[in-house]
């Protein structure tokens, strides 16, 4: 036990015993009695395993980059079985391997479900597979900070002005986020209510918007947006999660209008308006902008929900803004916009230097003064050639497993990038409860991989091949 900091843990661990105290009051107030007795099991089971792991006796020692990978990767398992009892032991007799799979496809926002009506499932029920996808998105920030130490210095410049992060500043910062996290699924909540969505709706939409997760608590999110307006605003909400969960609070209260705090988000508002602009021109000959737009920023957002609306000529197009993803402080998940641009920026410099051997060429990202050198490239590299890998063996996997060739290959896209199956990647209808088990074990591992893969192989890659 002393290579994990549990202590980190039982904040999270107690967090599930509250939102399973939570759910209990929902039951008894709306009369809810079917799931009732499995929120205390998980309000007894978290709360004791909380209060064990924070009395734990360990080294005070600073923990090592090992370490740190280790307990990040622990709640990554620990926590979605936790959070999976309530599936388990509820009337819908789930299988263990079932309720894992939905679990652990909540806490890694990826949102595959096995649950093929959900209109029949229990309201409690429903909200707590939503309250699943809020936590795993909170963890993942967290997490960020946790690990901020071995992290590239300008992805920690767009965040604070500290080199190094102490006790105090991490405490500091996780506050914030947390603030910040809560602060924005209640306005969420509060704006969806206000555009007319039920309030039980608009609470499951708000916890798993902030978490660029993939549960709804309908069969069809066209059942919930019925109108223009309503697809419009809940596609800017998704935007939410697409930017840097800091961008709203350093607009407001940032005295020093530093650009290194906004550099990402800069960056990423001209690359939404150069898809938006291109959409705009190239693919609403059928009137059906608003149906593409809301796709597009579920696709860049790593959400992946769609209206139903057959979008065949674009099922790629979205599945290329998946890969990419969003801002590297947000709940998204995907290569990273900046990673790549990063790199095709270098490359292009590179051949430039060859052809006009006099010029300098500088690796600079536009409106800041923040240069990025050959070892953040080289990383930006890996992170491609890992992917590849990783697609390449899950896309294998599947294709042995008897799904056929084009679903292997959009489903392995979706599951690393943990973007929920819809019909903007022509995949909706995709049965996960019929998969062979060793099929589903396929993609448990691998949504946690999509999730953690960028906060362990290539942190410890960083420290075996860039060791300063």
């Amino acid at each position: 036990m002393s290579l994990f900091r549990v202590k980190y843990l039982s904040f999270f661990l107690l967090l599930i015993s509250i939102l399973s105290f939570f759910n209990i009051i929902y039951s008894y107030y709306f009369n809810l009695y079917l799931n009732l007795n499995t929120y205390y099991f998980s309000f007894f089971i978290s709360l004791i395993i909380a209060i064990i792991f924070y009395k734990l006796k360990l080294s005070d020692k600073k923990p090592t980059l090992f370490e740190k990978i280790l307990t990040v990767f622990l709640g990554y398992i620990l926590l979605p079985l936790i959070l999976s009892i309530p599936l388990y032991f509820s009337i819908y007799n789930l299988s263990f391997l079932n309720a894992i799979f939905e679990s652990v496809s909540g806490f890694t926002s990826t949102g595959f479900t096995i649950l093929n009506n959900v209109k029949h499932i229990d309201q409690s029920l429903i909200l707590w597979r939503s309250s699943i996808q809020w936590i795993g998105g909170l963890y993942f920030l967290f997490s960020i900070i946790f690990l901020i130490d071995i992290y590239d210095e300008s992805l920690k410049k767009s965040l604070t002005n500290f080199l190094s992060f102490n006790s105090s500043e991490i405490f500091k910062q996780t506050i914030k986020i947390f603030l910040l996290y809560s602060g924005l699924t209640i306005s969420i909540f509060i704006i969806l209510n206000i555009i007319g969505i039920r309030s039980y709706n608009s609470l499951n939409l708000a916890l798993t918007v902030i978490s660029s997760g993939g549960f709804l608590p309908v069969n069809n999110l066209s059942s919930i947006l019925t109108n223009d307006t309503q697809i419009i605003i809940f596609s800017i909400l998704m935007l939410i999660s697409f930017f840097s969960i800091f961008f709203i609070y350093n607009l407001i209260f940032l005295r020093d209008r530093n650009l290194n705090f906004f550099y990402e988000d800069i960056h990423l508002f001209l690359y939404f308006t150069f898809i938006v602009t291109i959409f705009f021109i190239f693919f609403s000959f059928d009137k059906n902008f608003i149906y593409n737009f809301l796709s597009l920023v579920s696709s860049i957002s790593n959400i992946g929900f769609s209206l139903d609306v057959t979008q065949k000529n674009l099922n790629f197009v979205f599945l290329i803004l998946v890969i990419i993803g969003g801002s590297f402080f947000s709940t998204s998940s995907g290569l990273r916009f900046l990673k790549i641009y990063s790199l095709t920026k270098y490359s292009l410099n590179q051949i430039l230097s060859f052809s006009k051997p006099k010029n300098i060429f500088m690796n600079k990202l536009i409106f800041t003064k923040i240069n990025f050198d050959s070892k953040e490239i080289n990383k930006y590299f890996l992170t491609i050639i890992i992917f590849i890998i990783s697609f390449f063996i899950l896309t294998s996997l599947l294709t042995i497993s008897g799904i056929n060739f084009e679903k292997s290959f959009k489903l392995g896209i979706l599951t690393l990038m943990n973007t929920v199956n819809s019909s903007s990647f022509g995949i909706e209808d995709f049965n996960f409860k019929e998969l062979h088990y060793l099929t589903k074990y396929f993609f448990i591992f691998f949504m946690i991989i999509g999730r953690i893969e960028f906060l362990t192989l290539i942190l410890i890659i960083k420290k075996f091949l860039f060791k300063s």
